[in-house]
């Protein structure tokens, strides 16, 4: 059942296409990769159907159109997202960092707060550092944090919001062979609960690995879209990555 879908949306910049008519959809419970060269306008497709900029197109969640909606309304229908840099609360613990999208709490509650009447973490934080599992760290303070518990926190923070769908902007960013393995088994499992991903990541190894599904963007454009073994070896593809000659099979020199 299709859960999230992007139909036709576009951003101009005056008289350059960042997108240009992208199309994709991610079902209940998957785990799609949109990757594609540097400038190809992955990061500006999240920032269009999370609705940082303006765009044409249509862009619909659990079949509710969150077009004409601005990204905090979108966040509270079921849009989550996590940006490039770890933007942490460095004074705050990590259960706490969580607790911050966890909770929408009344005023009273607030109130209260400020006297020392502390709330205790919501199950939706405990089940999240469970499932990236963040546990033995929920009273660390967030600058204590190494770049890949950072990244994890980060996704963590996320899916404590109990969204339908999460954007993830190059989370394996700055990581180590070990961490983005790591990364992957955790995003793999989250799917794996019900909770549908959209994976933006330079990893070729990590989104081939874990995803369901993979389009490929070029200049703003859908060049590709299939299981992850068929746009591997699509030679729009490569020819984008790696350039013509790749898919150009070499001359064999004459011989006399």
């Amino acid at each position: 059942m299709t859960l999230f879908s992007v139909q036709s949306v576009g951003v101009s910049y005056g008289g350059v296409h960042a997108l240009s008519d992208v199309t994709l959809q991610v079902e209940e419970g998957q785990l799609v990769g949109l990757i594609g060269p540097n400038g190809a306008g992955k990061t500006t497709f999240v920032d269009a159907v999370s609705g940082l900029v303006n765009a044409r197109g249509r862009v619909e969640l659990d079949g509710q159109d969150l077009t004409p909606l601005p990204p905090h309304a979108r966040a509270r229908r079921g849009l989550a997202r996590t940006f490039q840099s770890s933007e942490l609360f460095e004074d705050l613990t990590v259960a706490e960092n969580l607790q911050v999208t966890a909770e929408r709490p009344p005023w009273w509650t607030a109130l209260g707060e400020t006297f020392g009447r502390r709330t205790p973490p919501a199950s939706a934080v405990s089940d999240s550092l469970a499932a990236l599992g963040l546990h033995d760290l929920a009273d660390s303070s967030a600058h204590e944090l190494s770049q890949g518990q950072r990244k994890l926190v980060g996704v963590a923070r996320a899916l404590a919001a109990r969204p339908r769908l999460i954007c993830l902007d190059e989370p394996a960013a700055g990581l180590d062979t070990t961490e983005s393995s790591e990364l992957g088994l955790r995003l793999r499992a989250v799917a794996d609960a019900g909770t549908a991903l959209l994976l933006i990541d330079h990893d070729m190894g990590l989104v081939m690995g874990i995803c369901d599904h993979v389009v490929v963007l070029e200049f703003g454009k859908v060049i590709a879209s299939g299981p992850p073994a068929q746009v591997r070896n699509d030679p729009a593809v490569i020819t984008a990555y790696l350039g013509a000659s790749a898919v150009q099979p070499s001359s064999t020199p004459e011989t006399s």
